[in-house]
């Protein structure tokens, strides 16, 4: 059983290692890939709106937090997201096609997540004080459960979201 820490940069460590486990029941073809997929699909989307909403403006403003790695940080959720819905978009989850988008997948996720963990997890670590971190934790996860219980990983949420992000 999870702790029950409100510290953000342990709450954002721990969705990704959810993502991780995923990761590995979708590349397993015994495993129920669709339903690895669609748990898969809320959690990254909600995880990458409650940071954009709650904390990427918080961390704008400590001076040692770099805004360029937080406007990079917004860009690879976009990334992330078209890498999703192509994924969504396969129906057959034993074919090659899905091998192809599950790996573009991955690649998004996996290079977001280790430079968001290099960057700006450790400027948060370095430059917020704990109970800054435990109330951005707090507004972290009350976004990211809003989200998860509107359905945010459908399909029609996910092609509405990516076609709104107009990269």
């Amino acid at each position: 059983m999870p702790s029950a820490t409100t510290d953000v940069v342990e709450l954002i460590l721990r969705d990704h290692r959810r993502m991780e486990e995923l990761f590995r029941t979708m590349r397993n073809v015994e495993a129920d890939r669709a339903a690895a997929l669609k748990e898969f699909a809320a959690l990254l989307i909600a995880h990458g709106a409650a940071e954009e909403e709650k904390v990427y403006p918080a961390l704008r403003r400590y001076k040692n937090v770099d805004d360029e790695d937080v406007e990079h940080g917004v860009h690879e959720h976009h990334e992330a997201n078209e890498a999703l819905l192509a994924l969504l978009e396969v129906e057959d989850t034993t074919s090659e096609e899905w091998e192809e988008k599950l790996e573009e997948l991955v690649t998004a996720v996996n290079h977001h997540a280790d430079e968001e963990e290099r960057t700006l997890l450790n400027d948060a670590r370095e430059n917020v004080k704990d109970d800054r971190r435990a109330q951005l934790g707090e507004q972290f996860l009350r976004a990211r459960e809003e989200r998860l219980a509107a359905d945010c990983g459908s399909l029609d949420h996910v092609r509405e979201l990516v076609a709104s992000q107009g990269d």
